[in-house]
């Protein structure tokens, strides 16, 4: 496997540019997943590294060599797409062996162990005589990634694989590829908009927002620490409810309670405090009053949605005794949990709380 390096890697198409200045190390036998919504520029990045499209400006290294240049059967990756991009009269043995076939000089009992072992590992050996219209989507999916590793890259490239199967489909391919990434050692990149993918499956997480990477880290350190609104609402689901307070003489106060941070140095006039749902509890003597709007039962747990004045924040409760529609509740809040952001630039502010 190999490290892939991104030193301030733009992309634009004429006037319009795409993708700012990304700088990105993906290390060794990481897996990282790249998340955004649509239109944020993760596709656009991924496909450059592949070599799909050209770099306006900077550099990209593979293992410290210098392909910003190269063309993309010299950078030694490989590439699964959306699509499954899978030949639809050849059988899956054939889409899985055409590529060694006219790129490498291996012998045909070579390319066949590769392709053997690949099944096996897939578990699709059984399904190496099929055409793709044979397949269902999620044996599809296993074929074009077996396609992949028989090449045995540098480095993976997925861009949002599993987004064709359904919700059950992509909660076992997920489990397999993590799986496949945990075994083999592979170096991943991964590319989607789900972000339930990006904290299950990667090492680290890269947020992007409108062609800017936003925050790069450990998924539960972006869950729990996000650099700004953006991140904060993007990652998690509910999604972190942002309360405006005012700030003065070392207290943050809110219509429904008020705060001390005396060691919180100097803060703006205007600022947003960030809370999880599972940071927020339902108590009859809670330190506000709040009117449930909406609650949704969802198995064990509901999802309650309550407005505390003007606001409003989703809390989580067991399905056992959650309240009704229109019911009054209390609200305790764990603010020792809390994050502060700048109501103006949206920024995370460090407090000790």
């Amino acid at each position: 496997m190999a490290t892939v390096q991104l030193k301030n890697v733009s992309k634009s198409y004429g006037s319009s540019m795409t993708v700012h200045d990304i700088n990105l190390t993906i290390e060794d036998r990481e897996f990282m997943v790249m998340v955004g919504p649509s239109g944020c520029g993760k596709s656009t990045t991924l496909r450059m590294v592949a070599g799909l499209e050209e770099i306006t400006a900077g550099q990209l290294l593979i293992d410290g060599q210098d392909v910003t240049d190269a063309q993309p059967q010299k950078r030694d990756i490989a590439m699964v797409f959306q699509s499954y991009a899978l030949y639809p009269h050849m059988t899956a043995y054939r889409n899985m062996a055409f590529g060694l076939m006219k790129t490498t000089k291996l012998s045909k009992p070579e390319i066949d162990a590769r392709i053997r072992e690949a099944a096996e590992i897939l578990n699709i050996t059984d399904l190496l005589g099929r055409r793709p219209k044979e397949l269902s989507g999620g044996e599809r999916q296993r074929v074009a990634i077996g396609r992949a590793l028989v090449r045995q890259p540098k480095v993976f490239l997925f861009d949002e694989p599993l987004s064709n199967l359904d919700a059950k489909l992509r909660n076992r391919m997920r489990g397999e590829l993590k799986r496949l990434h945990q075994e083999l050692g592979l170096t991943v990149i991964y590319v989607t908009h789900d972000q339930i993918e990006a904290m299950t499956l990667g090492t680290r997480v890269a947020m992007m927002s409108k062609g800017h990477l936003q925050q790069v880290g450990a998924p539960m350190d972006i869950y729990m620490n996000p650099t700004n609104t953006f991140v904060a609402t993007f990652i998690g689901m509910p999604e972190m409810a942002l309360i405006p307070c005012h700030a003065a003489h070392g207290r943050i106060g809110h219509s429904a309670f008020v705060k001390d941070l005396p060691r919180a140095g100097t803060l703006p006039e205007s600022v947003l405090i960030g809370l999880r749902p599972e940071e927020v509890t339902l108590s009859p003597t809670g330190m506000a009053r709040a009117r449930v709007e909406r609650c949704e039962l969802i198995g064990a747990e509901a999802l309650i949605e309550v407005s505390l004045g003007s606001d409003r924040m989703i809390v989580k409760s067991p399905v056992q005794g959650a309240p009704s529609t229109g019911d009054e509740v209390g609200l305790d809040f764990d603010l020792t949990r809390m994050r502060l952001f700048d109501c103006g630039t949206g920024r995370a502010i460090t407090v000790d709380v």
